[in-house]
């Protein structure tokens, strides 16, 4: 999914299904966390592991860091059409609730079954590389007993 400037964009779940195919995109989202991780190794002041530590980029944006580490393991976006009504079962990632924190959902089409599924897909979403990367993520149910995500950078 290309950005406003023409660029990689992460998929947040809000996005329209995307018209490349399945390993192009892979490849894009590749080369995005390599690039993410070079930045962390650039960047790293502190001791320890610099890959382990997300970089001030990712402080800044959040929701974007997170999204791509989520594509990057793999994992399905979800996505609406050009009206907005949701078309593909996935994850979901938008500012939390709380500044420097993002909230991971997984939603679909009405009727699609994700409610059914959110438990075990919001737990492989947990151990999606997000700890390795520097990231907590912590299960919460939230109203109507939906389950959700509260990603936060750890230290």
């Amino acid at each position: 999914m290309a950005g406003d400037d023409g660029g990689f964009e992460a998929a947040t779940g809000d996005g329209l299904l995307s018209n490349a195919a399945p390993q192009v995109r892979a490849a894009e989202v590749r080369v995005a966390l390599e690039g993410l991780l070079q930045i962390r190794r650039l960047t790293h002041t502190g001791s320890g592991d610099p890959v382990a530590v997300p970089a001030a980029w990712e402080r800044r944006r959040p929701v974007r860091a997170v999204a791509l580490v989520l594509e990057a393991a793999g994992i399905t976006p979800s996505a609406v059409d050009a009206a907005g009504r949701r078309v593909a079962t996935g994850f979901h990632v938008r500012e939390g609730e709380r500044p420097g924190t993002v909230r991971v959902e997984w939603v679909g089409p009405p009727g699609g079954g994700a409610a059914q599924d959110e438990e075990r897909a919001l737990g492989g979403c947990a151990a999606a590389e997000l700890g390795r990367l520097g990231w907590e993520a912590l299960l919460y149910r939230g109203p109507r007993r939906r389950r959700f995500l509260e990603v936060e950078p750890l230290a």
